[in-house]
Order: structure tokens, then sequence, then C-alpha cells
């Protein structure tokens, strides 16, 4: 089953902003680089540092504990398929909504 996560309007952040999104228990990241919405779990997957504080540089997000870089789009450590933290598909609807789509694992494999 997959769910969509409804952004309220007041937290879908500007071009060039990010958001920390809280629903049922998970904390998500939603960056607009450019137009483009991108939402990744808000915890690094090195040691569980927050990612939405950390340094954005174009599409990559830079942790502010140790430094590892990642690809917003891929989700993957820079240069490296090593570490990744999960990354989800941004919906934006022809009426402005927004929504953070989640597929559960069964709907993954």
């Amino acid at each position: 089953m997959t769910r969509h996560i409804e952004v309220p309007a007041a937290r879908v952040p500007a071009p060039g902003a990010r958001a920390l999104v809280e629903s049922a228990g998970k904390s998500l990241a939603l960056f607009n680089v450019d137009g483009q919405f991108y939402a990744i779990d808000d915890s690094c997957p090195h040691q569980g540092a927050s990612l939405c504080g950390g340094r954005l540089d174009g599409r990559v997000i830079q942790c502010c504990a140790h430094g590892l870089r990642f690809n917003l789009a891929s989700g993957y450590l820079l240069n490296s398929t090593a570490l990744k933290v999960a990354s989800y598909p941004v919906e934006v609807q022809e009426d402005g909504r927004l929504f953070i789509v989640i597929a559960s694992e069964e709907s993954a494999q």
C-alpha cells in the first residue's frame, strides 16, 4: 500500500529552501531546488544526524555532523553506492497541492 503525505501549503518550501515534514512517526526533509521538489528521510544513515539542516549545494545535501554528501535525487552518497538515505517521489497536483509518496515494503518489491 502506498501512502501520500500531503504537505500543508504553509510548509511547502520556496525555491532554495527546505522544510521538515513530520507524519506518522516519520521525519522527512523536503527540499525545493529551482522548483523541483525532493524528499528524503531526515536521518543520516551514518549516525542519525538531521539532514534537513545540512548545507545544500544544488541537488546535494551535506550532513552537518560528519560532512557526508548525498544526492537528493537518488539518495546515494556522492560517488558511491555503499550508503543511501531513503528518498521519496514528490507529486505536485494541478491545484498546487504537494504530496510525498511513501511506498510500503510490499509494493517496493
